[in-house]
Formats: structure tokens, sequence, C-alpha cells
């Protein structure tokens, strides 16, 4: 798998973090669902005085997911997809209220996927950064 830009997002006290992504094998092509073994994700405060310190928030460092709820076998395009006409093959929602992945208003955050695929390779980690608002 190749790892993607990092991708911002603003995320509302009521909304969800949306987030979706094309991953790609290093030839460019596109990874089906079989091939990935597990995904994890954290969400870490980042601190605004020191942009490489991190805190993670707690109940969600390394949290599980299934992999056939994120991951798509077909690349789709439409919705909140803006990026191109090629569309995505993962997608993920955190909503900000229920979950409490995005505790203080204001803050930064940092959403760390790792993939871990069956067959090839080691992990892949891919980065989304995301700012809460309070509204």
């Amino acid at each position: 798998m190749q790892p993607t830009r990092d991708i911002c997002e603003t995320v509302f006290k009521n909304g969800a973090a949306v987030l979706m992504a094309r991953i790609v094998d290093n030839a460019g092509v596109r990874v089906r669902r079989e091939q990935v073994a597990q995904i994890t994700y954290s969400v870490r405060e980042i601190d605004l005085r020191d942009s490489e310190r991190r805190e993670n928030v707690p109940g969600h460092t390394s949290v599980p997911l299934d992999v056939d709820e994120v991951f798509l076998d077909s690349l789709e395009t439409g919705g909140l997809w803006d990026v191109d006409v090629a569309g995505y093959n993962f997608r993920h929602e955190i909503w900000a209220g229920m979950s409490r992945a995005f505790p203080k208003p204001g803050a930064r955050y940092e959403i760390r996927y790792v993939f871990r695929p069956k067959d090839f390779g080691g992990p892949v980690i891919i980065l989304f950064r995301a700012r809460f608002i309070s509204q």
C-alpha cells in the first residue's frame, strides 16, 4: 500500500469527522478488502505550541475497526468525496459528541489509521488532521 497525503478537516460539536481515502498498492492498483488483515485508528491532540508533540485521547488509541464496515471493494464517488472522479475505498466516521474523540473545542487533532496487509509488506499509516469547533 502507498501512504497518502495528510488531509485536513473541520469537525463540529454535534457532527462527525467523515474520513475517506483511496488506498492503492505501490503500483497504484486499488487495494481490495480481502487484502487487509486489520485496521486500527488512534486520535491524538496536537500541541499548538509544539506541532511535533501529540497526546493520546483516552479511549481512542489503537481502536480496531471492522474491515468490512470501513473498506470497500470498489471505488465510490459522490457525496462528500470531491477529491477526484476516481473515488475512495476507505470511509470511517467518528462522531464528535458521542465518542469524546475530540474533547477540546478549538483544538487540532491527528487521526492515525494503521492498515495491516495480509500478504505483503508491513503496516501502512495514513494520517488525517482535524480541527474541533464547538458550535
